[in-house]
């Protein structure tokens, strides 16, 4: 059986059991890193030396890094479905996976943990509207891409949303004066009607 080590309130191990009940794929989790720590472990770092989460390991297989996670298990057990087959289509899907990574997460990382990370009292008021600020111009992008077609990739969902969609239940559930981002927002109900979705990202947000 598949193996996953991460914690739940990780957006990256989101993604791999997000994906994971999509496709049906059963799995055992275990709770590493944040407040159950384990992730600096010798036993940990040989299956992960950078000590991140998550990390799976199917049949003996190990693998770390979020994304690659998604693909690997998307090509193995759901090529066809959430994993196109046709090159392109596939590109296409990477590469919005990989914007999630280099392009939207940088700019939403000061955001979340000013706002939910940070208490109250020591929160730097001006230094989070200047992220949410650069966090909604590249939100913008997405919304753009989602004015005419239902998913990232086009009329169907795939692991081109998984990234993204990820964050997306954070960003709108913050209490942080955002733009109106309508083809943004409703590709997320679109997300919200999705058993997974509710199951592994409509959680408290932590």
């Amino acid at each position: 059986m598949l193996k996953i080590w991460g914690r739940t309130t990780s957006a990256n191990v989101h993604k791999v059991v997000w994906l994971c009940d999509e496709l049906g794929i059963e799995y055992e989790r275990y709770d590493v890193g944040g407040e159950f720590g384990g992730n600096d472990t010798s036993e940990y770092l040989a299956m992960n030396p950078t000590g991140r989460i998550p990390t799976i390991d199917d049949d003996g297989f190990i693998l770390w890094e979020s994304n690659a996670c998604v693909r690997y298990l998307a090509a193995k057990y759901g090529e066809g479905t959430l994993i196109p087959v046709d090159l392109q289509e596939r590109a296409d899907a990477d590469r919005w996976m990989d914007w999630q990574q280099t392009t939207l997460l940088p700019p939403f990382v000061p955001v979340f943990h000013g706002m939910v990370r940070t208490p109250p009292e020591q929160r730097d008021h001006d230094k989070i509207k200047t992220a949410v600020v650069a966090a909604a111009k590249v939100f913008g992008m997405l919304d753009a891409r989602l004015a005419d077609r239902n998913y990232v990739t086009g009329p169907n969902f795939s692991i081109g949303d998984i990234p993204a969609g990820c964050l997306v239940y954070r960003w709108l559930g913050m209490d942080i004066d955002r733009p109106s981002m309508p083809s943004l927002e409703a590709w997320y109900r679109r997300l919200t009607e999705r058993k997974p979705y509710q199951t592994h990202i409509m959680i408290p947000i932590a």
